[in-house]
């Protein structure tokens, strides 16, 4: 199944076009994502039946928006890569390196994004949104707890992120509009193939920024959910951006940052790709 954000309703992807989720349920789930995420299992047998024998409408993927765009917590995780560590002349981190990013940020898949300055960085990344309450979460049971995976982007205005030296501003560098762009669907697990390692890049035209696979994650999805939810409740609809593989822009020299008229081409095999023009 595959959760869209469409014209602000929820909605689910179908071969030929898109199905609202409120009227596809009779008013049971939707308009909003909130209301899926909260009984996500009971959601995804009503979505099934349902689908059957309803009549898709088209869609402009223009009119998207993010997935969950209300999420009552995001978590992002730092230097979750090991060659991107090293890029940055740091070493492996033994603890997840967790930030935030505040929820005004987010954007859907097919946006433009105001350059603030000459210093912004791209991240492809891996996003997971939670499925249902969790705390205390052994690893060998995290995935029973991830609702699905999106594509996203974490966008970084170095200067702002590396002011205050050891006490950088991670969150307010990685939270300017617009740079939290994910999507464009939330792709239930039953339709992600080899869900522990998916290619995952991105570039500008021709030029390839980032090319990995997930499974070079140092800190993976079940062990991410599980030490978050260690230390506090995870809830449905909450993201975790899981980190980025080497390539940015800051490690390369000369540095690689974002120019006003590119348009930045970010994908994960199976999950899509998002399209962020920057102006």
């Amino acid at each position: 199944m595959r959760l869209i954000n469409l014209n602000g309703r929820a909605s689910v992807l179908v071969d030929s076009g898109a199905l609202d989720v409120h009227a596809l349920t009779n008013g049971d789930f939707g308009p909003d994502a909130a209301s899926c995420l909260a009984d996500w299992q009971r959601f995804l047998e009503v979505v099934e039946r349902a689908t059957l024998s309803a009549e898709p409408q088209p869609y402009d993927v223009r009119d998207l928006g993010a997935p969950v765009p209300e999420p009552r917590q995001i978590f992002a995780i730092g230097l979750n890569y090991a060659d991107h560590a090293r890029e940055t002349g740091l070493s492996a981190p033994d603890y997840p390196i967790v930030f935030t990013k505040f929820v005004t940020s987010l954007s859907g898949p097919v946006t433009s994004v105001v350059l603030p300055s000459d210093n912004v960085d791209y991240e492809a990344e891996l996003v997971v949104v939670v499925g249902k309450n969790a705390h205390a979460v052994d690893a060998g049971e995290a995935w029973d707890y991830v609702a699905g995976l999106m594509v996203g982007q974490d966008l970084s205005e170095r200067e702002v992120q590396t002011r205050g030296g050891a006490s950088a501003q991670w969150s307010l560098g990685k939270s300017l509009p617009g740079f939290s762009p994910c999507g464009p669907a939330l792709v239930s697990l039953d339709e992600i193939e080899n869900r522990e390692n998916l290619a995952i890049n991105c570039r500008v035209g021709d030029e390839v920024l980032q090319d990995s696979k997930t499974s070079e994650l140092i800190f993976t999805v079940p062990a991410l959910v599980s030490y978050l939810s260690h230390i506090l409740p995870l809830l449905p609809g909450d993201l975790i951006f899981t980190g980025t593989p080497d390539g940015v822009g800051i490690g390369r020299t000369p540095t690689r940052y974002l120019r006003a008229g590119e348009t930045l081409i970010t994908e994960i095999a199976g999950l899509g790709r998002l399209e962020t023009k920057f102006v």
